[in-house]
């Protein structure tokens, strides 16, 4: 998607590299996400309602950041952004997590402006990235999303082979 953004509008493609911190008995349940610069976002009550204490959380978080650091390197890092207009695209949000870690980062990063688009995702996670961003694009809000990829005819996973050869560093 963010190809397409990108191409549409003439700009720069690059990958703002998250990841999500799964629930140890549930990995698609985020409990958080953590971003490049160690930026995380945790959800502790949800944390701990699962029974997860600190430790917990911080080894599954220090894996998360382990998977970050991979793909950061195998996508060459992320281009300087201060100063420049930002685009975050996602394929869609359920719980907001990994991608308000994502704009975490590149808002610490000081950009001039910072909007963020995604096709789909529930009103009260939009209302809250909206409050991060400058401009946030959603026009499909459903009230009840299960998962992203049900408003999707093909939601395969895009391999990193695919991400690599469109940010041209395969």
């Amino acid at each position: 998607m963010a190809e397409q953004v990108a191409a549409a509008l003439g700009g720069e493609l690059a990958a703002v590299v998250a990841r999500k911190i799964g629930a140890p008995m549930s990995p698609e349940l985020a409990i958080g996400a953590v971003a490049a610069d160690g930026g995380r976002i945790i959800d502790e009550v949800l944390a701990a309602r699962l029974g997860l204490g600190e430790p917990e959380v911080a080894e599954l978080a220090d894996r998360a950041a382990q998977e970050v650091r991979r793909a950061l390197a195998d996508f060459g890092g992320h281009p300087p952004v201060s100063g420049r207009t930002v685009i975050v695209v996602d394929d869609g949000v359920a719980t907001g997590a990994t991608l308000r870690a994502a704009l975490g980062y590149v808002r610490r990063s000081d950009p001039s402006w910072l909007a963020c688009a995604v096709p789909v995702g529930p009103p009260a996670t939009i209302d809250v990235i909206a409050h991060e961003v400058d401009e946030v694009v959603c026009p499909l809000q459903p009230d009840r999303l299960r998962a992203v990829g049900e408003w999707y005819r093909d939601f395969s996973q895009v391999s990193d082979r695919l991400v690599a050869e469109l940010l041209g560093v395969a």
